[in-house]
């Protein structure tokens, strides 16, 4: 049994498979949305719930992993020490959020730490296929949804970006940021060209949410009639994904994790 001080893996060797998904004549539809800060993803999310789907925000089953009286919640109070614990003995996220941001190594120890984030979001997508027919829509909205490959568990992958100018705007008005913390969030985020190629529906959400919606209620239309038809989805992610581990694999390497053919680094 794991210790609470003692750092998890997922397994020895991580699985960098692509699998074939279930037929969609006898799975949901399983759309995976990821995109840009302050594109409208939530927006997307929202939309798709008022069509009937299940929803699950990445963010809040990690947050799971380090609930109060969890082996994620010691190991992550252990690594950055008593004050990130708020005042209602949950970690506050604020306080962890300013240790980590902008400092990958912080951020890969913060993600050993947790847990297993890819068994809990793979898990919730393999419950959503066990346990729902073939006419409900699921969605598992995250942001970072692609470079881990979460999105080879979804059928189709959507990417919901917006330009800078708008975003800054946004994230000032909403979200309470002056401009040059609207500008460290912009200069963080991977760019939406980096990312489009690997994804089945591009949107640049710089309009109004009646135009969103009507996008986003077409783009679902289409999906569904090709499963009428009986055709299997077709998706840009996994040649994407390919192409990512191996152009990354140094940066893996370093963050502990190995890459297709390489053996992992021990913790």
């Amino acid at each position: 049994m794991t210790q609470p001080n003692t750092p998890p893996s997922d397994t020895p060797r991580p699985d960098f498979s692509i699998v074939p998904n279930p037929s969609n004549q006898v799975s949901p539809l399983v759309i995976g949305l990821a995109g840009t800060i302050a594109a409208g993803k939530s927006t997307v999310g929202q939309i798709l719930v008022e069509r009937g789907a299940h929803h699950c925000d990445a963010d809040k089953l990690v947050h799971k992993l380090y609930d109060p009286g969890t082996p994620g919640f010691d190991r992550v109070v252990e690594a950055f020490g008593p004050d990130v614990v708020g005042a209602d003995g949950y970690v506050d996220r604020k306080v962890l959020g300013a240790r980590v941001f902008g400092k990958p190594e912080e951020m890969n120890k913060l993600t050993r730490a947790m847990g297993s984030i890819t068994d809990a979001i793979k898990g919730e997508i393999d419950r959503w296929r066990a346990e729902l027919g073939p006419d409900e829509v699921c969605v598992m909205e995250a942001v970072n949804l692609m470079e881990p490959g979460y999105a080879r568990w979804c059928d189709q992958t959507w990417l919901i970006g917006v330009d800078n100018d708008i975003a800054r705007t946004r994230l000032i008005e909403t979200r309470s940021m002056n401009e040059a913390e609207a500008n460290q969030r912009l200069a963080s985020m991977v760019p939406l060209e980096i990312r489009s190629p690997g994804a089945d529906w591009v949107y640049r959400n710089n309009g109004t949410r009646e135009e969103l919606s009507a996008a986003v209620n077409a783009e679902l239309d289409r999906l569904l009639a090709i499963k009428k038809t009986g055709e299997e989805y077709e998706s840009k992610f996994g040649a994407w994904w390919t192409a990512f581990l191996e152009k990354n694999r140094e940066r893996l390497k370093a963050a502990g994790v190995a890459a297709p053919g390489e053996a992992p680094t021990q913790a």
